[in-house]
């Protein structure tokens, strides 16, 4: 079999997990119905969380670099006036990057490429089989076989249908337009850069809005009614014109609509992520309404939590029940997402209750809180994570260095910050062992960190070699490489 694995979907998350795979050595193909890149927006918010998990990989610069200008200022809960301030969390990303999606996706593609995998466009799934041992997927008339699948390919997974799959939840109460636009002239009511949402926003005319600068005379334009109605079929340029007209003036004119699609505020999610040999991450395995900027984020992170633990069990030193760490760790992740959402939901609905607006009055006043602030903060960004270690400042035998940069080759990394934490013989063709003098950030002696920057073992934790084996499986039987690893 010449596949180990194969994506379904070459979106954000599709990428990223390519990417990962190959990086260790994974032979990974990646499927895509469309036949190239589409140019739009979309998610475009990296959150802190995420810049930090690109950066472990050198990923981060090239977007930035592609990234449009935005104001300095923080993240948002349900598009309530008060910043959420991230800098009270460590961490070198204190403001979500505004990007294009379609950018995003050019800089996973360009380095899952570099690495090796495989990108073919213009294929859709039409089929997928499994037995113990490989999975089929059919594409078009053409079988493909591999070890495993993993479908990335969006709410409306095709693979997702094809296994007859429930994906309970809530459907949409209401229904949307998002729309990438050029302006031929604007209003003074047209905002000019990207800043806080709350800034962002409009309600006149019958309609609410947000009109997002992308870049020169670009622009994502979402919109809807105030009175929750909503229309069937393809969306119109006399559509985006109507709303563009009545909350922006009859001076604010459309030159073109380069994309423009529907959706509604659904909120669902797979019971199981895992079946067999295929799994779902991203879109495919969750859904919920667009507020905060949390979808191409918890796609990203999903694979990033995937893929050293799926390429770990094609390279056969696994522990048993490394891949089902999977569910347990990214399903409750998502259900969080889907909750604070469906909050959010409430408080930003757009023609509210006397009731509502009081309850939003009140919660903007908790959000000026600095406790209230910091939690939702941390909550929105990602940088609450569970076993998160702050990109430290580091002194090693080879000069001055930063915990992302030890993070680059996707391995295991034993931090041994006081000389006394050596890696036992049998782990070091799967973790590296760094000497190193820490910052003020790094507190314990030593750290174990998964290849997805999660700390998983301190000296107060109990044995090393028994926190070796639980996530980098038993140790080498032919193994005889000094006691040290590969120190730095």
């Amino acid at each position: 079999m010449g596949i180990d694995v194969v994506i379904a979907g070459a979106g954000p998350t599709g990428l990223t997990l390519a990417h990962e795979l190959a990086l260790a050595g994974v032979r990974t193909v990646v499927v895509e119905p469309l036949t190239e890149r589409v140019e739009q927006t979309k998610g475009g918010t990296i959150q802190p969380r995420t810049a930090e998990l690109l950066e472990q990989r050198g990923l981060l610069d090239a977007m930035q670099d592609r990234a449009h200008e935005r104001e300095p200022v923080g993240g948002h809960f349900a598009t309530l006036p008060v910043p959420l301030d991230y800098s009270s969390w460590p961490t070198r990303h204190p403001f979500p990057l505004s990007i294009r999606q379609d950018l995003v996706e050019e800089v996973l593609e360009q380095a899952a490429l570099a690495r090796g995998a495989e990108l073919r466009r213009g294929q859709p799934v039409t089929d997928v089989t499994q037995d113990a041992g490989s999975v089929t997927v059919t594409i078009g008339d053409d079988p493909l076989p591999a070890r495993y699948l993993v479908a990335c390919d969006g709410a409306h997974s095709p693979v997702r249908k094809l296994l007859g799959l429930p994906f309970p939840g809530r459907p949409g109460t209401f229904q949307a337009v998002l729309a990438e636009i050029r302006l031929a002239s604007a209003s003074a009511l047209v905002p000019r850069r990207a800043g806080h949402i709350s800034a962002l926003t409009r309600h006149a005319g019958g309609y609410w809005s947000m009109l997002v600068p992308v870049g020169g005379d670009r622009y994502r334009f979402t919109f809807g009614r105030e009175d929750q109605s909503s229309t069937q079929g393809p969306v119109t340029d006399d559509e985006i014109t109507d709303a563009l007209t009545a909350v922006y003036g009859p001076d604010t004119e459309l030159a073109s609509v380069l994309t423009a699609s529907r959706w509604s505020d659904a909120t669902r999610q797979l019971e199981r992520y895992r079946h067999g040999r295929i799994l779902f991450a991203g879109d495919a395995a969750h859904i919920h309404p667009p507020l905060g900027g949390q979808g191409l984020n918890l796609g990203v992170q999903d694979a990033v939590n995937l893929g050293w633990k799926l390429a770990a069990t094609v390279h056969g030193w696994a522990p048993d029940d490394l891949l089902d760490t999977y569910q347990e760790e990214r399903h409750p992740a998502a259900a969080r997402v889907l909750h604070h959402t469906s909050a959010q939901r409430v408080l930003a609905v757009p023609n509210p209750s006397d009731d509502v607006a009081a309850l939003r009055d009140v919660f903007t006043d908790l959000l000026r809180l600095p406790d209230t602030n910091h939690y939702l903060a941390g909550m929105m960004s990602g940088l609450d994570a569970a076993g998160r270690v702050p990109d430290a400042d580091l002194r090693t035998g080879d000069g001055r260095t930063r915990l992302s940069a030890l993070l680059r080759s996707g391995r295991g990394l034993l931090l041994d910050l006081t000389g006394g934490h050596p890696l036992p013989p049998g782990w070091s063709d799967r973790v590296d062992r760094v000497r190193a003098e820490p910052d003020h950030q790094l507190t314990a002696p030593a750290l174990l960190i998964r290849p997805d920057g999660r700390c998983c073992w301190t000296p107060d934790g109990g044995p090393l070699d028994a926190a070796l084996t639980r996530w980098f499986g038993a140790p080498a039987d032919d193994q005889h490489g000094s006691a040290s690893g590969n120190a730095v």
